[in-house]
């Protein structure tokens, strides 16, 4: 294998071999502690901009399949591991880590202290940084790398999401009819939905509330992605708009998007929350449930109006994982549902959802 380096924007150096494609790549270095998942991290477009971290060490030994992507191709910037396993072996897989980077153009650096570069991130805070098997010079990496912008005020959601509606997946007679704003889904989302019979149109981030009216929606489904929620205003206000309106259901920036539309803030955590074993207390009867994490920013609580009601909360560090407005039928969560490290603790998140839908129709009824 070809030597790789990796710099960071405190002057830190990595160098390690070279896997994946030959080539370049800057962002905001993040870690996962995830000991699998490494496909689904990978495509999920919530990673878009960042060179991910996996802090488990050995990475790429049960290879890549098709069914298991959470988007149509790998989203994350660039990807580091302490061992790339060279042989392969489960039923389901088709090619190696290595071809499925290399396909899709993904530069990656193995061999390097993952552990040092994760307790960095943890002291210091995510940072961006240069990903590069073709330039070795410090010189040159630091002066590409002072010109990465950072990710506060970045809108990410705009490069993920898509050009015009379409329909997803199976059609069910008589169902809820969904309008799920894209601004950087994943798949198991939607299979969830449609799974319970939910008939599903895809919208692109930036649809406004007339459009997505004009749908005749029974919810509104607001999605992950990536980046900063601040900059993306134009689905904040088409959630503001619908409060009240439609049943809203939001995950990830989602929920910080839901929380800026009631008047709220989001802040920037300080290394993010990304893993599947994170414990979410449900403050509503106390149940814990262990929920899986992609995010870099947070609500801030004092901002929340007194028509919010704080859901849930992690208990490592008592941030909000979710929220419900007391005076609409909308309410979000900062994890994700659809994963499966419980494996099946927050599926009911969905069912709220239905639940709040059919309560909705049902009062349309009577109004009409």
């Amino acid at each position: 294998m070809s030597k790789a380096i990796l710099m960071l924007t405190n002057g830190e150096t990595f160098e390690g071999k070279a896997f994946g494609h030959t080539g370049e790549t800057s962002g905001e270095v993040v870690f996962n502690t995830s000991m699998t998942g490494y496909q689904e991290i990978l495509t999920d477009p919530s990673y878009k901009g960042q060179i991910v971290t996996m802090t488990y060490p050995q990475i790429g030994n049960y290879g890549v399949n098709p069914e298991d992507t959470e988007s149509d191709k790998p989203q994350a910037a660039g990807f580091i591991v302490r061992e790339y396993s060279k042989t392969y072996s489960n039923w389901r897989a088709t090619e190696s880590l290595d071809s499925y980077l290399k396909r899709y153009g993904i530069v990656g650096i193995e061999g390097i202290d993952t552990r040092k570069l994760t307790r960095i991130l943890r002291i210091t805070g995510a940072m961006n940084g240069i990903l590069s098997s073709v330039d070795f010079s410090k010189e040159s990496l630091r002066a590409k790398l002072s010109r990465v912008p950072n990710m506060v005020g970045l809108d990410l959601a705009k490069q993920v999401t898509i050009d015009k509606p379409m329909q997803w997946g199976e059609r069910h007679a008589g169902a809820y009819h969904v309008v799920a704003l894209h601004a950087g889904i994943k798949t198991n989302i939607l299979r969830i939905l449609n799974h319970r019979g939910c008939n599903i149109t895809l919208v692109p981030a930036n649809y406004t509330s007339e459009q997505i009216m004009a749908l005749n929606p029974d919810g509104l489904f607001v999605s992950n992605g990536p980046g900063d929620p601040e900059p993306v205003d134009y689905a904040i206000t088409a959630i503001r708009e619908l409060i009240g309106k439609i049943p809203i259901f939001g995950i990830c920036l989602g929920h910080e998007l839901l929380a800026l539309a009631v008047g709220g803030k989001c802040f920037k955590l300080k290394f993010g929350h990304r893993g599947a074993n994170h414990p979410i207390k449900d403050l509503r009867n106390g149940k814990v449930e262990i929920a899986s994490h992609n995010h870099g920013f947070a609500v801030d609580p004092d901002s929340l109006p007194d028509n919010v009601e704080i859901t849930h909360v992690n208990i490592n560090d008592q941030t909000v994982a979710g929220l419900s407005l007391r005076d609409a039928p909308a309410y979000s969560v900062q994890y994700h549902p659809e994963a499966s490290p419980g494996p099946h603790d927050s599926h009911y998140l969905f069912d709220e959802f239905l639940e709040d839908m059919r309560e909705w129709k049902n009062a349309e009824k009577q109004r009409s």
